[in-house]
């Protein structure tokens, strides 16, 4: 067992190295991955080792790396597509919502697509304009995509080679204001015995409410859980790693214990993943609830300017002031 101490973005870079390692058909391919390294540094090292032939730069042009990929996933290679910031992979969307996600159904079954879509997602880094969006949710409503983010060290190592040896195609959310976060990772443990890809994760165990959150947010939801303890409230946090699907069992256990549940994301929250969870707890544990489910989301507007960002995040005030409204119900 070799465990080290490393950051969120590193060990998605010993992911991707041995991804590259297991499947020769494994290429990746994106604006600057290769001798750059990405500008998060994600896959450096990564062509000078396996060539340019297996770590391609592009042009600057999503749909044309999407595109590609398509012909690539359909010829028996598995792309792994780095969309370089959030907000660019709008000219993309097209080739991921009517190609990607719709080749297998319209083969009737015949044609697979293993392609992953990473993404860093989310703000926090004091970014410009295009560089700080959630737009998880455009996905996640998307049939016949799969959509996950890992939200530590851990899960970045096992979830992104999981992805990859997936036949469906998956959009990877990476919390970018997380990759210099550190934790254990297990480099040697096997794929076989990694958490399921799309479970649903008890990240704390309590009894008095229930937190939901996934990637940028679980740190948040756990620093809130945290300080309610010391006001003796047992906040139970769930990392929700896959949000299409959605691992309802998991979510449903708890709130049934707990009575109360709280959704937090960065994404607005008009129509975002939290007005579903909503919907479903309601439905499916309304007699056990002692509040409405309560949500903590970025605000209805455009993503601010990075000065102001931080009034737009949802903070741990926000979190513990929702928590209080669900037990003053």
């Amino acid at each position: 067992m070799m465990t080290e101490t490393i950051n969120l973005g590193k060990a998605l870079n010993h992911g991707l190295r041995r991804a590259l390692e297991n499947d020769p058909k494994v290429v990746i391919m994106g604006e600057d991955v290769g001798k750059l390294g990405g500008v998060f540094r994600i896959t450096d090292g990564l062509q000078k080792d396996f060539g340019e032939d297996r770590v391609i730069d592009t042009p600057l042009a999503e749909a044309g790396i999407i595109g590609t990929a398509v012909g690539l996933a359909i010829r028996g290679y598995r792309p792994v597509c780095e969309i370089q910031f959030d907000g660019f992979v709008f000219p993309a969307y097209n080739q991921i919502v009517s190609q990607v996600a719709k080749m297998h159904y319209r083969s009737k079954g015949n044609v697979r697509l293993p392609i992953v879509i990473r993404i860093p997602f989310g703000g926090g880094i004091g970014a410009v304009e295009h560089h700080s969006e959630s737009p998880e949710a455009y996905f996640a409503h998307t049939p016949g995509l799969k959509v996950v983010t890992c939200a530590n060290p851990a899960d970045a190592y096992s979830m992104i080679q999981q992805a990859i040896t997936s036949d469906d195609p998956i959009v990877f959310f990476e919390p970018k204001r997380r990759y210099w976060e550190k934790g254990a990772v297990d480099l040697d443990a096997p794929l076989s015995g990694a958490f399921p890809l799309h479970a649903a994760r008890v990240a704390r165990p309590g009894s008095a409410a229930t937190l939901l959150a996934y990637g940028p947010m679980v740190k948040v939801a756990l620093d809130a859980a945290a300080a309610a303890a010391e006001d003796g409230r047992d906040l139970e946090v769930i990392d929700l790693r896959s949000l299409s699907p959605v691992d309802y069992p998991t979510i449903f256990e708890s709130v049934k214990r707990t009575g109360r549940a709280v959704v937090v994301h960065e994404a607005p929250g008009n129509l975002g993943l939290g007005a579903e969870l909503a919907a479903r707890i309601t439905e499916e544990c309304f007699y056990s609830l002692e509040a409405p489910v309560l949500r903590v989301t970025g605000y209805d507007i455009p993503y601010p300017a990075a000065r102001a960002e931080e009034e737009y995040l949802p903070d741990l005030d926000r979190v513990l002031d929702a928590v209080d409204r669900a037990f003053g119900w």
